[in-house]
């Protein structure tokens, strides 16, 4: 993307009629070949067989263990199926992929140098898309050299290099970084794993089964029997919690939290993602499943700080 990148002050409370973000942080993975979707198939949670022309699907690509080594968003494009995922992350999983697939009839190649990702949010997101694309209404919808996805009321456009010029051109507001668009993933509680978290969490623990991302009735795929018993027997001790409120330090995904307990404060919790501005802090975090929304939590060494949880948009009942 060439054109310039705005960096306002972030702040979660705030809304704007109508956001464009640039997601560079992104990146693509193009899965061809005679047998390139049944051997994806064979490796995700996600039911790639089933997965019609006009939807996307989040999922997750497992270890044999269970543990996650990428969550991604899936869809085609033509003859092409896409992997969708945080750059770091795609760059670590390709070559697990890749040890694979040279059993199959498959190329798995990263993209991300060949398109434009362009986020779309706001009240007036629905509005804008359809009047640059007509009305928008399927989760996908071939556009000329891309594809929109439509997620609730936000909009992703993945679109050709070149061909993305006209329509970088034609918007007339500032072009915001990724931290815009983290920040909504943050608070529709999305698990964009990093690559420095992989071989960490069962997929139940992002709650990915919560947002559709894992088939319980596929056939087999890497790490099934772990994830499978941990629905059907249980057995899971985490989820992925929403937090709010303030620190002085600048964090990263490395930094520790902690929760208060009756005589002092435990260390806590893994950050997935993270957005701060200034001491402005929203990030999404892997704690144990029985924390208390009302739980008091901290950044570890900043005994100023102050963490809130905040309401997950949506249930985690099914998780047995």
């Amino acid at each position: 993307m060439t054109q310039s990148v705005s960096q306002p002050a972030w702040n979660p409370s705030e809304s704007a009629q109508l956001i464009f973000a640039n997601l560079s942080h992104m990146g693509l993975m193009s899965v061809t070949g005679e047998q390139g979707r049944s051997f994806i198939h064979g490796q995700v949670t996600t039911d790639i067989s089933s997965l019609e022309s006009n939807q996307w699907r989040w999922g997750a690509h497992c270890d044999p263990k269970g543990k996650m080594l990428a969550s991604f968003r899936t869809f085609s494009v033509a003859d092409a199926l896409f992997m969708m995922m945080p750059k770091d992350t795609l760059a670590a999983d390709l070559p697990q992929l890749a040890k694979y697939a040279v059993f199959s009839k498959a190329d798995l190649v990263d993209v991300s140098a060949d398109w434009t990702i362009l986020g779309v949010a706001g009240e007036q997101a629905q509005e804008w898309v359809n009047n640059y694309f007509g009305e928008i209404t399927q989760e996908l919808t071939e556009i000329p050299s891309g594809v929109l996805l439509k997620d609730g009321e936000r909009f992703i456009i993945i679109i050709e290099n070149a061909p993305s010029e006209p329509l970088l051109s034609s918007i007339n507001t500032p072009i915001q970084d990724s931290s815009a668009w983290q920040a909504l993933e943050i608070q529709a509680g999305l698990p964009n794993l990093g690559a420095s978290h992989q071989g960490q969490f069962v997929p139940q623990m992002c709650n990915v089964q919560a947002i559709d991302g894992i088939s319980f009735k596929k056939g087999c795929y890497m790490g099934q029997e772990t994830i499978a018993r941990m629905k059907y027997r249980g057995g899971n001790k985490r989820a992925l919690y929403i937090l709010s409120g303030t620190s002085s330090q600048t964090l990263a995904l490395d930094s520790r939290l902690e929760l208060a307990i009756e005589d002092g404060f435990k260390k806590v919790g893994t950050i997935i993602e993270l957005v701060q501005s200034g001491d402005q802090v929203l990030l999404s975090a892997v704690l144990p499943n029985d924390t208390e929304n009302s739980a008091e939590l901290r950044v570890a060494d900043d005994e100023a700080s102050s963490l809130t949880i905040q309401p997950l948009p949506y249930s985690l009942e099914d998780e047995a």
